[in-house]
């Protein structure tokens, strides 16, 4: 049976520009209003190291609207969950212009020391700020879906306490932080890891339950919502050398579209869920997780999202959390390499199929 997970990356753009209550506040105020009256509830990925700069900084009067609402959706029975962007503990905040350390980018790439030490400052402020000075997240997302290399971060993780990560997009590839994700294509809907995020490993103590894809002709990312937000997103990037990486990474005949519920119109939406109830591997026993991704910075048009979880709830299909789902996945044997029937036959990259 599927389940769907809503997970929202907590977050302003990726330069530091940016007003909190425009694309954190309000944003996720409207997904809280909406959830509530559909009686469900989303996976809050804070990503809690901008938080805590532009808080120690002050660069941004909205900053206590915004801790104050991370703790309200937590007591309110909202996930929470942790996302980290590693570069912002660095930042210096200049002339109204945020700084940002590129050198540690990725968390994965940076010393187990510094790792470790970046891992328990940023739970260190999440527990502040939930007043809970015991909390301990059960999911993680890497800042920009970086879990390359996967050790020692995964193990730093596992000690926290951590046992799941949502950070594999299976077919994804970096070109510019050296991601390739294109490995997970073979895998099951979820599954442990221990050396490396895409590959299966029965000992492994984390479980990765992966964003949904679709491996998509690129043409299908030409849709004018999703380039309108994709554009705004680039204009808040690095530069022109990662925007020539980004483009050769989407110059390939399949691309992984995600199930995102920020960037997809309701169509989209509703016909990849469709696909999934007509695969007979959806009629399977046990739960069959689905993970949905957002951002608050995209969130432009709250009308689609709640047509969808109409359209789930019409259909019968769960929403609900990592912290509800994990126990029943972790009594039940992990996905391995079954495939999940995201892949059209016989493509993909060297000849995979899902």
């Amino acid at each position: 049976m599927i389940h769907c997970v809503f997970t929202l990356d907590y977050e302003i753009f990726g330069n530091g520009r940016g007003s909190l209550r425009d694309l954190v506040y309000e944003p996720a105020q409207r997904l809280r209003d909406i959830f509530l009256r559909r009686g469900a509830r989303f996976v809050n990925f804070v990503e809690v190291a901008e938080l805590e700069r532009i808080e120690e900084a002050r660069s941004d009067p909205a900053i206590t609207l915004v801790t104050d609402q991370v703790r309200a959706l937590h007591e309110e029975g909202f996930e929470t969950g942790l996302h980290l962007h590693p570069q912002w503990y660095n930042a210096r905040y200049n002339g109204g212009e945020w700084e940002l350390d590129y050198g540690e980018y990725n968390l994965c790439t940076l010393p187990r020391a510094r790792a470790t030490a970046i891992v328990e400052r940023a739970l260190g402020y999440l527990r502040r700020v939930l007043g809970d000075s015991r909390f301990a997240p059960l999911s993680y997302r890497a800042g920009n879906w970086l879990f390359q290399p996967t050790q020692p971060v995964a193990d730093v993780l596992a000690r926290q306490g951590f046992r799941v990560d949502s950070s594999v997009f299976k077919g994804g590839v970096q070109r510019w932080q050296g991601l390739d994700y294109r490995r997970a294509l073979r895998n099951g809907d979820y599954w442990t890891f221990g050396s490396e995020v895409s590959e299966p490993d029965p000992d492994g103590v984390l479980t990765e339950i992966p964003i949904h894809v679709e491996m998509v002709p690129f043409w299908r990312m030409l849709r004018t919502k999703r380039l309108s937000l994709h554009g705004r997103s680039e204009a808040a990037g690095q530069g022109r050398s990662r925007r020539v990486d980004r483009l050769r990474d989407y110059m390939r005949l399949w691309y992984p579209l995600k199930l995102d519920f920020c960037r997809m119109t309701l169509d989209e939406l509703t016909r990849a869920i469709e696909r999934l109830r007509r695969d007979h591997r959806a009629g399977r026993n046990g739960p069959r997780p689905v993970v949905a991704i957002g951002h608050t910075k995209d969130l432009v048009d709250p009308a689609t999202v709640e047509a969808f979880l109409a359209y789930l709830d019409a259909n019968a299909i769960p929403v609900t959390t990592f912290n509800d789902l994990y126990p029943q996945l972790s009594r039940r044997p992990p996905a391995g390499v079954e495939g999940t029937g995201t892949l059209p036959t016989g493509t993909g990259p060297a000849g995979l199929r899902a």
